[in-house]
């Protein structure tokens, strides 16, 4: 596609595909009340395709794209502006698998895998999926989960893709679990309508691909995943050359950044979470210091008494930290 294309991908969320679900989406969700029509097409031809997949060892994700970008080449950055994006079903799924999630050993609370856990005994992983309807009140739409004492958990839904990345410069699978340089499975989850990340190319034409759609999702992604589900998703897909004033970290541009209209957000990516923050809070000085002129030291001051630190996710291998640096605070210091 040339630069400033428009491009909408119908993801599909791997709820209801997977081994520990049945690999059969049709006969998942109808023991949620959901009817054959209610399952998405596509979903039920990944589900049913001759795909292998190893459930142990490969990532869960589907995986859309990749679509190449005229004249991308490496050391280009791809911005990426997230136009719309719109539930394809009134459901989801929330899981916590054996082995997974930020409380590994704890949860879920069961004695495990049995032997013969396969598609076809998928009741032998003892994972824990929760199946989550929507309900629209006033306009908007909310999650619902069973709570205590026959109430209700009503949570407002907050869509975002959990996976936006570009092609790895490598010849080697690439897992789709751990985000890198690339992007990937960042799960930032402000990054919704009307924000915008930037990706250092990595190989001629860019390659972006989306996947991991989320209708909600808290920071950290304790359980293992969020609120997954399937989103139409619209992107602006823009190249900008090495050094292009329009890349807000020109400076450190082989590493993600984003930003909405209220925030820029510095990305700290590392296996361990401590080195993630470091690289997240390096970020914000650097970006702070080369696009808006601000002393480091001031920078570093700013930022300990005014950005919040999030942890974006804390399941997914390669932990992720993200700062919000508020734009309204540096009106006087625009470039």
């Amino acid at each position: 596609m040339p630069s400033g294309s428009i491009v909408i991908f119908d993801t599909v969320s791997h709820e209801g595909i997977l081994e520990d679900q049945g690999r059969n989406p049709v006969d998942y969700f109808a023991g949620h009340g959901i009817s054959s029509q209610g399952v998405l097409d596509d979903a039920r031809t990944i589900a049913s395709s001759n795909i292998e997949h190893d459930f142990i060892s490969d990532g869960p994700h589907i995986v859309t794209g990749p679509v190449a970008i005229d004249g991308a080449e490496p050391g280009d950055t791809l911005k990426i502006e997230v136009i719309s994006l719109l539930p394809r079903v009134p459901y989801g799924v929330i899981s916590n698998r054996h082995g997974k999630g930020s409380l590994p050993g704890e949860f879920p609370e069961n004695n495990g895998p049995e032997i013969g856990a396969n598609a076809a005994n998928p009741a032998l992983y003892n994972n824990v999926s929760m199946f989550t309807e929507l309900v629209d009140i006033d306009d908007k739409s909310y999650a619902v989960l069973p709570g205590g004492n026959g109430e209700e958990i009503r949570f407002e839904i907050n869509p975002f893709m959990g996976i936006m990345g570009v092609a790895s410069n490598t010849t080697d699978t690439v897992n789709s679990v751990p985000p890198g340089e690339y992007g990937g499975n960042l799960d930032i989850n402000e990054l919704g309508v009307g924000s915008t990340l930037y990706l250092p190319v990595q190989v001629s034409g860019g390659l972006f691909y989306v996947g991991d759609p989320h209708y909600a999702q808290g920071d950290g992604e304790v359980a293992l995943t969020a609120l997954e589900a399937p989103l139409r998703a619209t992107f602006r897909l823009t190249l900008l050359a090495s050094g292009d004033p329009g890349i807000p970290n020109r400076n450190s541009a082989s590493q993600p950044f984003a930003e909405t209209d209220d925030y820029w957000i510095p990305i700290g990516l590392d296996p361990d979470l401590d080195e993630a923050m470091k690289k997240a809070v390096r970020e914000g000085v650097n970006f702070l210091s080369s696009y808006l002129g601000v002393d480091r030291a001031v920078a570093f001051a700013y930022m300990s008494a005014a950005t919040d630190f999030e942890i974006s996710q804390v399941v997914d291998r390669t932990k992720g930290v993200h700062g919000l640096i508020r734009k309204s605070d540096f009106t006087e210091v625009m470039p």
